[in-house]
């Protein structure tokens, strides 16, 4: 069985400045690409294993560093210190992060010419996939515990392919009434989503390094996830 291969690319973007990423690709043809977007921590070992797992799937997989401008290449922050991780998502803008999600589908686009590219993120990169949606042409859009959507929502209307939202109900940062509010203006936009919630999963239930981990949420919410790519990414 031929190897996965990863790598770990420069990529320039527009304001000037470099953008490390992980970059895990299949051992044949890519069926098409994957921006993954990462939780807050970074592109730790668990993003880095879930661009792996993309790769196994036949996907070209890229998690960029989003942090690029205020840590250091490699950035991993502890999972019991979130203010010192919050310092560095406190700093991102969203003029940035579309300049960051611009460069990342440009160096996937280059490389897979006519395939499709998806999105998939993760908490903060959960959000960033939403914005990812809007900002350039994506087959799909996986949004997994997205926080701060809900301070974007005039930004539905410019929704350019099918979006997919996983909740959990026990997460004490993204409430009913958050939900509600993102549900809500998707519908009014028109858009094409799906959402689906797990009442009793938490906020991270997909990180198994985490102790809000789910199991259960997790396997079936990976399941739809790759129904979502498949049917999308043909």
């Amino acid at each position: 069985m031929a190897k996965l291969r990863s790598a770990k690319p420069l990529l320039q973007v527009a304001d000037g400045g470099e953008m490390a990423a992980y970059l895990a690709r299949p051992a044949g043809k890519a069926r098409g690409g994957v921006l993954l977007f990462q939780e807050a921590f970074g592109v730790t070992g668990h993003i880095r294993g879930l661009a792996d797992r993309l790769a196994g799937e036949g996907y070209l997989a890229l998690a960029p560093e989003l942090f690029h401008r205020s840590a250091p290449a490699g950035f991993e922050g502890s999972y019991d210190n979130f203010p010192a991780v919050m310092a560095h998502v406190q700093k991102l803008t969203v003029e940035g992060l579309e300049a960051d999600i611009r460069a990342a589908y440009e160096h996937l686009a280059a490389e897979l010419p006519g395939r499709p590219i998806a999105a998939l993120g993760f908490c903060m990169g959960g959000r960033v996939a939403y914005i990812a949606a809007g900002a350039v042409p994506l087959a799909a859009a996986v949004s997994y515990y997205g926080g701060g959507i809900e301070a974007l929502l005039d930004r539905a209307p410019r929704l350019r392919c099918p979006l997919l939202l996983f909740w959990g109900g026990l997460d004490r940062h993204i409430t009913a009434d958050k939900r509600r509010a993102v549900s809500d203006a998707l519908t009014a936009a028109k858009a094409d989503f799906v959402e689906v919630l797990w009442a009793r999963a938490d906020h991270a239930f997909n990180n198994d390094e985490r102790p809000s981990y789910n199991a259960a949420a997790a396997r079936q919410a990976e399941a739809l996830r790759q129904a979502f790519f498949t049917e999308y990414l043909r």
